[in-house]
């Protein structure tokens, strides 16, 4: 009940697979695409806690795995011989690069990694093994490879943009490293990107680990402890909230608001370690991180707390509703958009297609000692007769 299911095909077009995945666990099973007709075969099965995604290239699969490598890790197999003890290594495992994603090109390599919460794109040359990073002039952004189904291109097309900076397709040689911006989503209403700026800050933590955050603001607004400041945060599941552009968000801006998102526990903004920091038994973490970037922020007269704002939907809505119990007066007004807040009234509930899966993720409350620590932060648990903030919950 826990595992998803799907079908694709290696973009060398000589495999289809099927892919099961779950929370902490894949499996691949493969055929040949020329016998379709023909008896599926294990890459490897699926083992607890063992995450791999795959590629083909000439006559070997290209593993991204968690194998040994809490960052993830690069390994190659032969189409032969698949199963785990014949992996090999060829990107080593970094403590500080989370290795994304991988997209194989004939004569190409390119690694998608983390590192230091920023994105960055590795290009490595098969023949020579010369590699670079394609640089960005910004020191906050938002880059992932877009859709390149092309095997024999050296022409590698990117998504692009930023807080400041409105999504863009980008295409970058990879021999010539030269680029052409092929699209930049027109904004209306007279938007110029050269009238805002945004900024990249570390919060320390009250446990000293430094947390990031961006920010942006028009550049007329002066931070003090008079400007309204909208701070977003999710913190789940290890999905990373990315400095990228929002529409809909210059209408804050231009009334002279600033924009902060959190970048606490429980996404990968830092890599791997940073998801188990903030899940199961460390959840309180997610909810800490938050409350101190918001100390933070009024701590460095960016606002206070008669101007600060907070929002989050979903799982970043049982943020809100964590934070607002902590912390009532910290906060001027809270948007809780979809939230998860009766947390243990939910994951008792196995009835409810997401809840069998999410036990990962928030642990199981029919354990004694996974209930009583989810009680702990349950909002819905929590609840007080207290002076709560301003609150619109969609």
């Amino acid at each position: 009940a826990r595992f998803n299911v799907g079908v694709g095909k290696s973009k060398s077009k000589k495999w289809l697979y099927l892919h099961s995945s779950a929370t902490v666990s894949d499996e691949y099973q493969l055929l040949p695409a020329d016998a379709p007709e023909g008896k599926w075969k294990m890459l490897q099965p699926r083992q607890r806690n063992l995450e791999y995604g795959i590629a083909h290239y000439k006559n070997e699969f290209y593993i991204l795995t968690n194998h040994e490598a809490t960052n993830f890790r690069l390994m190659k197999t032969s189409e032969s011989k698949t199963g785990l003890e014949h992996w090999e290594e060829v990107i080593p495992h970094r403590a500080d690069v989370l290795l994304e994603d991988m997209d194989i090109f004939t004569d190409y390599l390119v690694i998608s990694e983390k590192s230091q919460a920023q994105n960055r794109i590795r290009i490595i040359e098969w023949n020579t093994q010369v590699e670079h990073y394609i640089e960005f002039e910004e020191a906050v952004y938002s880059v992932s490879t877009g859709i390149n189904p092309e095997f024999n291109s050296q022409k590698l097309r990117l998504s692009y943009q930023s807080l400041t900076t409105p999504p863009s397709v980008i295409e970058y040689d990879m021999k010539t490293m030269e680029r052409n911006v092929l699209k930049e989503k027109e904004i209306l209403g007279g938007f110029e990107k050269n009238d805002y700026q945004a900024k990249r800050h570390w919060v320390t933590a009250r446990d000293g680990v430094k947390v990031p955050i961006s920010l942006v603001y028009k550049k007329d607004t002066v931070p003090s402890q008079e400007t309204p400041l909208l701070l977003y945060g999710y913190g789940s599941y290890g999905i990373n909230i990315e400095p990228s552009f929002s529409p809909s968000r210059l209408s804050l801006l231009n009334r002279g608001f600033i924009f902060v998102i959190a970048h606490i526990r429980g996404g990968q903004t830092l890599g791997r370690q940073w998801y188990e920091d903030g899940k199961m038994m460390r959840k309180t973490n997610t909810f800490n991180d938050f409350i101190d970037c918001a100390d933070y922020l009024i701590s460095e007269k960016f606002t206070s707390r008669e101007h600060l704002y907070a929002m989050g939907g979903s799982a970043g809505g049982l943020l809100m509703g964590t934070v607002i119990n902590l912390r009532p007066e910290l906060w001027k007004g809270i948007v809780a958009a979809v939230p998860f807040v009766d947390v243990v009234t939910t994951m008792l509930d196995e009835t409810i297609p997401l809840t069998t899966g999410e036990f990962d993720e928030w642990g199981n409350p029919k354990e004694e000692a996974a209930y009583r620590y989810m009680m702990t932060y349950s909002p819905y648990d929590n609840v007080e007769a207290k002076s709560y903030p301003n609150l619109l919950v969609t």
